[in-house]
């Protein structure tokens, strides 16, 4: 009797430590993911600054499907079945594929990394007001002083384009890639909702980005046709590479990898330092240096998506307490509503 207690003690240590050890690799992988695209901005300026902006936000994805064809072709991911899970696949691979990298690119090219870094911090404000509009759900008080918070915050960062030391800022770059967080949650909220109908979301990142490399290629082709092939040096061509193989497809591997073994409830306060990474590879590689405007703004337009996101939270917890159509409560390991999970992603 002893010797069988002993026995199911040290399964159950092993076990534990075991379950430790892939939470400490879920955290890693997810930080990684954090750092991978809180570098967008970053890698986005040192790309443009030789190429052409346009040639470099077609070749993120188009170079990116390289990658994105092996990996469907070895897990066998199929096209869903559905027409309605189709279109929303079409609607998700459009808008954070094609739309989101050729826009953002542009603008971030106009204006300094450090700018794109918060103007990409309104992912979650957008993301999770079109949620709530496509799941009728009930605006919040909490969710409309957040969202006034990091809007109006927001609003100082775009304005305030030349203060400070932040090189290259500008009022038409900051509208472009505030512009491009619009399309980018429009597309999050289509994949969501794919999500929610039972297709795998590695399957919608994949085919996404395959779907709009065929679309972008005749694009690619006549920009190197009627420019030629560009003259650009290894800084360049690497942040290329960069963007399109751990950006778009590797960061999204990581993530989702991470959320399945750590939880979503756990690994959701981690997708916060996407922006302060971007700012802070912004500050050390590029000398980006805030105004104290521009820095209290860029607090304010963290601490109003952090509210944003807790009250989408909580709504969605009331509504299932009510009978609605969405996602459990998260409890240590589960799931939890879908903002979370989409809010920061590009």
């Amino acid at each position: 009797m002893l010797r069988k207690v002993a026995n199911v003690s040290r399964h159950g240590g092993e076990q534990n430590s075991a379950a430790h050890s892939h939470r400490v690799l879920a955290f890693a992988a997810a930080l990684a993911a954090m750092v991978i695209w809180g570098g967008t901005p970053l890698f986005s300026k040192l790309a443009t600054s030789q190429l052409d902006p346009l040639l470099v936000g077609v070749l993120r994805t188009v170079v990116a499907a390289a990658l994105a064809i092996p990996l469907l072709v070895a897990s066998g991911h199929r096209l869903p079945s559905d027409r309605r899970d189709r279109q929303l696949l079409a609607l998700s691979g459009f808008a954070a594929f094609v739309v989101f990298p050729i826009l953002f690119t542009v603008g971030q090219n106009a204006t300094s990394a450090l700018h794109g870094a918060l103007a990409l911090a309104t992912l979650p404000i957008f993301t999770s007001f079109f949620g709530m509009l496509v799941e009728r759900r009930r605006v919040s008080a909490v969710w409309l002083v957040g969202c006034l918070i990091a809007l109006s915050s927001e609003a100082v960062v775009i304005a305030w384009s030349t203060g400070g030391e932040s090189r290259g800022a500008s009022l038409r770059g900051n509208l472009l890639v505030l512009g491009s967080a619009l399309v980018c949650a429009m597309g999050y909220v289509a994949g969501a909702r794919l999500s929610q109908r039972g297709y795998p979301a590695t399957s919608t990142t994949l085919w996404g980005v395959t779907l709009s490399a065929a679309a972008l290629l005749p694009l690619a082709v006549w920009l190197l046709i009627r420019n030629g092939w560009p003259q650009a040096g290894v800084v360049a061509w690497g942040s290329v590479l960069v963007l399109a193989i751990l950006t778009s497809v590797l960061g999204y591997v990581a993530w989702y990898w991470a959320l399945g073994i750590g939880g979503i409830s756990r690994m959701a306060s981690i997708q916060f330092t996407q922006p302060i990474f971007g700012v802070a590879l912004a500050a050390i590689v590029l000398g980006d240096r805030p105004a104290p405007l521009v820095a209290l703004a860029g607090i304010g337009v963290l601490a109003g998506a952090w509210l944003v996101l807790r009250a989408g939270s909580a709504s969605t917890c009331r509504t299932v307490a009510t009978g609605g159509n969405i996602h459990a409560c998260p409890a240590a390991n589960q799931p939890m509503q879908w903002t979370r999970d989409e809010a920061w992603r590009h």
